[in-house]
């Protein structure tokens, strides 16, 4: 398969988004028949820089 025919390939193919953000953006592209996966992140000791260091030490 070319390059070309991969690349041809990837857009006929069925789009799936994964969506790290507000449900609210996965629900705008389900309206839009997309197929979502919605990944509940958040970051670390909720963002505190200084806790995220101290679990660092920890090796968390």
């Amino acid at each position: 398969m070319t390059n070309t025919e991969k690349i041809q390939a990837l857009f006929d193919s069925q789009l799936v988004a994964v969506n790290i953000g507000p449900r609210l953006f996965g629900e705008a592209l389900e309206k839009q028949n997309v197929e979502v996966v919605q990944v509940d992140w958040r970051p670390i000791a909720g963002g505190d820089k200084q806790m995220q260091d101290l679990l660092s030490v920890l090796g968390m």
